[in-house]
């Protein structure tokens, strides 16, 4: 079967559509991301075209195929203790101030295939002894969720993990499982998996210490970030932690925020 080409019209579909569902604002730019993530689901079905394919999702009943497409538009690379400044600060800064309280709350708002909330459960782990936490791990794509249920990773997934942290929380693969590593399942167990969509009102949650939207903001329009930033905000407990990634700013998007550290800020 010959090599299935995406238009521009085509392209603007799948534009609007990811938009609409996610709030991603995909520039032309990612038409090749588009077209390369598709081609599959094209091929899948036999099908002519990208908008064969786009009128296929249209259709009633085809909710499975829907959330696949939104699942291979919506996924990010990531990796284990991304950005480690951010870790500094939650073991240095962060952690201290809140032992002996109750159950710290963390929430990581784009948790992708598990390596970030897995480097912050590593953290709260090792850092609270006994003290109770509790980490929700949220992402819109239900495949990188399943994948991050596991724990399990190809061995250079694990450069950046500290290697006490390997040595406590990582167990090595043998046999059939040679090449990989696979998290504790006494940590994997301490984790909420759960499908959300930031474009939406999220559900009752309860209120967060520390909230970790990071590499997600750099795909939504100026609107769009407002809003996923004050619904989340409504969620952050007074004196709470808010995190973005080094790339990203909350200047202009939400007020009243103490900056507190490049890219962390502290709600009043």
């Amino acid at each position: 079967m010959r090599e299935v080409a995406i238009t521009d019209q085509e392209f603007v579909q799948f534009q609007k559509l990811i938009y609409d569902i996610a709030g991603i604002n995909m520039t032309a730019a990612k038409k090749p991301l588009v077209a390369g993530r598709l081609a599959k689901r094209v091929k899948h079905y036999g099908l002519a075209s990208y908008g064969d394919y786009f009128q296929l999702l249209k259709k009633p009943g085809n909710d499975g195929e829907m959330q696949m497409a939104v699942d291979l538009l919506t996924t990010n690379e990531t990796y284990f203790f991304r950005e480690p400044k951010h870790f500094e600060f939650l073991r240095n800064r962060i952690l201290p101030s809140l032992k002996g309280r109750q159950a710290v709350r963390v929430w990581s708002g784009a948790s992708s295939s598990g390596e970030e909330p897995y480097s912050i459960a590593m953290t709260l782990d090792d850092c609270l002894g006994e003290q109770p936490w509790e980490l929700l791990a949220s992402d819109i794509s239900s495949r990188v969720l399943e994948k991050a249920r596991t724990g399990h990773y190809v061995m250079n997934r694990m450069e950046n993990i500290p290697k006490a942290y390997l040595t406590r929380y990582c167990l090595r693969g043998t046999g059939e499982h040679e090449g990989t590593f696979l998290i504790n399942a006494s940590l994997r167990n301490r984790i909420q998996f759960r499908q959300i969509n930031l474009n939406e009102t999220p559900p009752n949650l309860g209120e967060f210490d520390v909230i970790f939207l990071r590499n997600v903001l750099i795909y939504f329009d100026v609107e769009t970030k407002k809003r996923v930033v004050k619904n989340l905000l409504q969620l952050l407990k007074p004196g709470g932690y808010f995190m973005v990634s080094h790339s990203e700013s909350l200047n202009g998007i939400a007020e009243g925020l103490q900056a507190v550290a490049p890219s962390i800020y502290r709600k009043p």
